[in-house]
């Protein structure tokens, strides 16, 4: 067993969770409610009270042993995935870190406008642009969602780890990706490395939206490709002149 290693639940396994009368442990029961078929053991651990993980190991192991879990292949979008920040790309984007931790102080948003990328897509006679945008914050979606849709965008929103792989799953390749750094099961840094790793999407524009602008954080965010930043609360004309720029708007 590996951290990395991703479990589901099996037939078995849902019916005990149904099954009023279960006869499994209460630790048991809070490890199966957690599988989902995306979360690794690693992610699952770190979300895991201190009191539960120091058991984490064990529970595994009976939860297997009983058939009430199983090992999946891990999704293509992650298991296909060389991630992790190189050090030239590191060095790189450090000085370039000072310079955009500035600019958000100042105006909220900053643009890579240097960032080599391949040929946008191309799009059929009349086809809008597509947009994903990747936030847990129900309201700020629905803000992100109308102010897109307004510039031309069709749009789709992901709150968590599944419904990101589905929605970038799903056709067309968006045009534009607005990528919240703070999920509730996932990390943005890591979602930004997948998708530049991605074949069908290291070309995508990406802008990273962030409530708290630390130079370590932007270090990241630019070492891992990221075309822009966002400060929040979002304000209309920072995203406004960071989408038309990142897109090519006029």
């Amino acid at each position: 067993m590996r951290y990395t290693d991703v479990f589901a639940l099996t037939p078995k396994g849902e019916q005990e969770l149904r099954n009023s009368a279960t006869t499994i442990s209460p630790l048991e029961v809070e490890f199966l409610v957690r599988l989902d078929g995306n979360l690794s053991l690693a992610q699952i651990y770190q979300g895991m009270d201190a009191a539960v993980a120091e058991t984490f190991d064990k529970t595994v192991a009976l939860v297997v042993g009983k058939g009430l879990a199983a090992f999946v292949q891990p999704d293509p979008f992650a298991a296909s995935l060389q991630f992790g920040l190189s050090s030239s790309a590191l060095h790189q984007a450090d000085a370039e870190a000072d310079i955009c931790a500035a600019s958000l102080k100042k105006s909220n948003y900053y643009v890579r406008i240097a960032r080599k990328r391949g040929a946008p897509r191309q799009r059929a006679a009349g086809e809008r642009m597509s947009a994903v945008i990747v936030d847990d914050e129900p309201q700020l979606a629905k803000f992100l969602s109308y102010f897109l849709t307004f510039e031309g965008f069709d749009v789709r929103v992901a709150s968590c780890r599944a419904e990101i792989v589905a929605e970038f799953r799903k056709l067309p390749v968006p045009d534009l990706v607005l990528l919240d750094v703070t999920l509730p099961d996932a990390d943005g840094f890591d979602i930004l490395l997948r998708i530049r790793s991605h074949p069908a999407l290291k070309d995508v524009p990406v802008i990273m939206l962030t409530a708290k602008a630390s130079r370590e954080g932007v270090l990241k965010g630019l070492a891992g490709g990221a075309d822009g930043y966002v400060t929040k609360p979002v304000e209309t004309d920072s995203l406004l002149q960071a989408v038309r720029t990142v897109v090519g708007l006029k």
